[in-house]
């Protein structure tokens, strides 16, 4: 077994145990069509999530959207958010988790090593490169935080006296300059 079907395996488990009825997985060609309407693949293991997993409804706290279908999906997102705003949502950042205030997490699906970045516009920036932050180098590394209660958003993390302060996404004003 791979360390990504490791991954997952504790990640369906986890899903298994936290839900009360998880959504029916999504198709090769689900997948497929989101694809074609978003632009670009998603990561392996993005995908793998949704076919293997579950299509959302699982990961931290208020949940991954589902990938496709009916109401508020990660594709359904994306359209909006690129064309009304996309002085400040850069092409191939898939919102795939609202944290609620206009808060995402979003997995940058352009770079091979799929960072999630935490999109935070509730300061007010004057540059909407600083409303963008690196939540964690890697999804694989994200889904980590999350099955060992490690991740900034548990309560005791977040309240830590030694809580870390989050890290700006280091391509965010050359990401968002592409977008011009």
């Amino acid at each position: 077994m791979t360390d990504l079907s490791a991954l997952v395996l504790r990640v369906r488990e986890r899903a298994v145990q936290q839900a009360e009825a998880l959504p029916a997985c999504v198709t090769d060609q689900d997948i497929a069509v989101a694809e074609r309407e978003l632009g670009f693949a998603l990561p392996a293991l993005l995908n793998r999530l949704y076919r293997q997993v579950a299509n959302g409804g699982f990961g931290p706290e208020y949940t991954l959207l589902p990938l496709i279908g009916a109401g508020r999906t990660a594709v359904s997102e994306y359209g909006p958010l690129r064309s009304a705003a996309s002085e400040y949502w850069p092409q191939g950042v898939l919102p795939i988790l609202d944290w609620g205030c206009g808060m995402y997490a979003a997995l940058d699906c352009l770079d091979p090593a799929a960072p999630v970045l935490l999109f935070e516009p509730n300061a007010g920036p004057e540059d909407w490169a600083d409303a963008w932050f690196l939540d964690s180098p890697s999804l694989a590394q994200w889904l980590g935080s999350w099955l060992e209660g490690t991740g900034w958003w548990e309560e005791e993390v977040m309240m830590a006296e030694d809580a870390q302060e989050p890290v700006p996404w280091s391509d965010a004003s050359q990401r968002l300059a592409a977008n011009g």
